[in-house]
């Protein structure tokens, strides 16, 4: 009769099982509702910071805000006068929405609108700071906003 010979496990196989369980962990911890959250926070900040620095008080376009859209920020095909209006209430009002969470994919692809025109026709050299920025887009587009959200709140999807 052959004797049942056992083996122990490699180092190699105890140093994945470690790994996998480890990553198991996480994968409970941060949750794709939590993913969301930060996404739409950070991203809503570079976007709400950048609105406010077009405009004074409330809502009000500053002078500068049109010398850039004018001479730096030109777009093909709208008018300075209106993109500067455009893209100043973008910045207020997509970043709102996104802290509250409430039709997130909607303003999050609107945001990577706005990203895509700015990586084309204004910065293509930035290109490594727009591709992080349509990496938070991309997840609120992709996962919607998750459990913290007006949108969970309302059953928007």
């Amino acid at each position: 009769m052959e004797a049942t010979r056992t083996t122990a496990p490699s180092a190699r196989t105890t140093l994945r099982d470690r790994w996998n369980r480890a990553a198991a962990m996480l994968d409970a911890l941060v949750s794709s509702s939590l993913l969301s959250l930060v996404a739409r926070f950070a991203i809503a900040a570079i976007f709400f910071l950048s609105g406010r620095t077009k405009v004074s008080g409330l809502l009000t376009i500053t002078p500068g805000a049109y010398e850039l859209f004018r001479t730096e920020y030109k777009l093909p095909l709208v008018p300075p006068e209106i993109a500067v209006h455009m893209a100043a209430y973008a910045e207020h009002l997509f970043p709102i929405l996104l802290v509250l969470g409430l039709f997130s994919r909607f303003s999050a692809f609107a945001l990577l609108g706005m990203t895509t025109v700015i990586e084309v026709f204004v910065y293509p050299d930035a290109w490594p700071t727009h591709l992080s920025w349509a990496g938070l887009l991309l997840i609120i587009i992709g996962r919607g906003a998750g459990k913290l959200s007006l949108d969970h709140w309302f059953g928007i999807k």
